[in-house]
């Protein structure tokens, strides 16, 4: 007996509208979960047709004081807190769709390397976000 899938995996943003829209209408995912209690929101968007979520959660309450919150908050803005690997068929032809979609902040783009090729970009907190096809 052992662990036997990742389920779910947190980005942390700075609001979670704002990373909704981009995640969603700009890299195309889709929403997972979006439940309110209370004052706390539990989102999450995922592959379309997917099962394991990413959760976009904001630093603060209830999961953190607020000196830590501020501390987590200066991280993700340097994009220093890492972010997801995704995957597609063609990352060229996603390029340029995400820049259709109004996408500016890209990191790298499309390039060849010896596992496939890949590019950066940014959401709107600064995390950043690998998009590989690959080899």
């Amino acid at each position: 007996m052992g662990i036997t899938k990742l389920n779910v995996a947190t980005i942390y943003v700075l609001d979670k509208a704002e990373a909704l829209e981009f995640y969603v209408d700009q890299l195309g995912l889709e929403k997972g979960n979006d439940v309110q209690q209370g004052s706390y929101r539990w989102l999450t968007v995922r592959v379309p047709g997917g099962d394991t979520e990413i959760s976009l959660e904001e630093p603060g309450a209830p999961l953190h004081d607020e000196a830590t919150a501020e501390q987590l908050r200066a991280l993700i803005t340097k994009g220093a807190l890492g972010g997801p690997v995704l995957n597609t068929d063609d990352v060229r032809a996603l390029y340029e769709t995400l820049k259709a979609r109004g996408v500016t902040d890209f990191t790298q783009e499309p390039t060849d390397h010896f596992y496939g090729t890949d590019m950066g970009v940014r959401d709107p907190s600064g995390n950043a976000i690998r998009i590989l096809q690959q080899r």
